[in-house]
């Protein structure tokens, strides 16, 4: 069984290590993608629940890609227990090995004593190949695609949500642009920050963020575009301002964000313009905006229609190419974020 991407890796994981917590166990796994959270999540679950403390030793191997073939790690699979029902086999940073795609010969004939797992570390198989077409026919493939900026927000609020936890929209969107795409960071994170709340928080605010997570509303991204989206010029320069001469302050992925921001925008601006909307083309058009900021989204698109919304779209691709030095750009970075900034607001 092959997961579907993105949507279906967190499913996909859980169901796994229900299943691992139950002693119900595949013969073979392949666990891979650019996002490492979810495998990770579901070989830790396999290691803790497959073999009990007294049969490690005997029935657990547990190596490297870089320290093994493809023929050990078949002989290895193809052992048998030793006075148990079954015996674990786990290849971490499998993508190291050479000849991986040589394992797939034990996929014709695995063994049903034997679990099989290859933990790829931000990389994937060939799905055309073998192994790939053969670990999905007698096991489980788990795909696990990074995110993008724009969908981590979401992920936030699902993931506080599974803990039983409500986060608050603008606290997810501050978390995110903190933290990045990376879930593991954001595990971390949020492990850090519920320890220092009071025990039985069930509701994290953006107050909570800002003190214990490190970030401010005030001079953050997420409040450039708020700014901006309302035309409130100062506020938005004075973020600006202070977000270029930040240490950190990287101007490609601020562009990113802003191109984000706008070309929803823009979708919306677009859909407006034919006339008549029904909610689900409204949802369609802000894909990945959580329905609490719609109302900044309904002025944005007043304060920047069509042709507005087009403008500051060319505006980004310009000074993407100028923040990654394009035409030997002499200008300082807190300066160009400036200068989009106002040429944002005077479209």
């Amino acid at each position: 069984m092959a997961a579907r991407p993105k949507e279906d890796a967190a499913a996909i994981s859980r169901k796994l290590i229900e299943d691992a917590r139950a002693g119900v166990f595949r013969p073979v796994y392949v666990l891979m993608g650019d996002e490492p959270y979810y495998p990770d999540l579901v070989c830790n679950a396999i290691i803790d629940n497959c073999i009990d403390e007294f049969g490690k030793d005997f029935n657990e191997t547990i190596c490297y890609g870089a320290d093994v073939t493809a023929e050990q790690v078949v002989t290895a699979a193809r052992r048998f227990p030793m006075m148990a029902d079954r015996q674990l086999v786990v290849v971490k940073e499998a993508q190291l090995m050479k000849s991986i795609e040589d394992i797939a010969v034990y996929c014709n004939e695995p063994l049903d004593s034997t679990v099989l797992v290859l933990l790829l570390h931000k990389a994937s198989l060939d799905k055309r190949k073998a192994l790939y077409k053969g670990a999905s026919k007698v096991g489980v493939v788990l795909d696990s695609p990074a995110l993008r900026d724009y969908e981590m927000p979401a992920w936030i609020s699902r993931y506080y949500a599974e803990r039983g936890i409500n986060i608050d929209p603008e606290a997810a969107a501050l978390l995110a642009e903190s933290v990045g795409t990376d879930l593991s960071t954001i595990a971390v994170e949020t492990d850090k920050l519920l320890k220092n709340l009071p025990e039985g928080t069930r509701s994290v605010s953006i107050a909570d963020i800002e003190k214990n997570v490190g970030i401010s509303r005030q001079f953050s991204i997420f409040e450039l575009t708020k700014e901006l989206s309302y035309r409130n010029s100062q506020k938005a320069l004075s973020i600006a301002a202070h977000l270029g001469n930040a240490a950190r302050f990287n101007m490609p992925q601020a562009v990113s964000a802003l191109y984000m921001h706008f070309y929803r925008i823009l979708k919306y601006a677009a859909l407006i313009s034919r006339g008549g909307m029904s909610p689900e083309e409204k949802a369609s058009a802000l894909a990945g905006v959580n329905p609490y900021f719609y109302r900044e989204y309904d002025t944005a698109v007043r304060n920047y229609p069509l042709p507005k919304a087009m403008n500051v779209i060319s505006l980004l691709c310009e000074y993407d190419y100028l923040g990654k030095g394009g035409d030997g750009a002499a200008t300082s970075p807190a300066d160009l974020m400036v200068e989009l900034t106002a040429r944002i607001l005077n479209t």
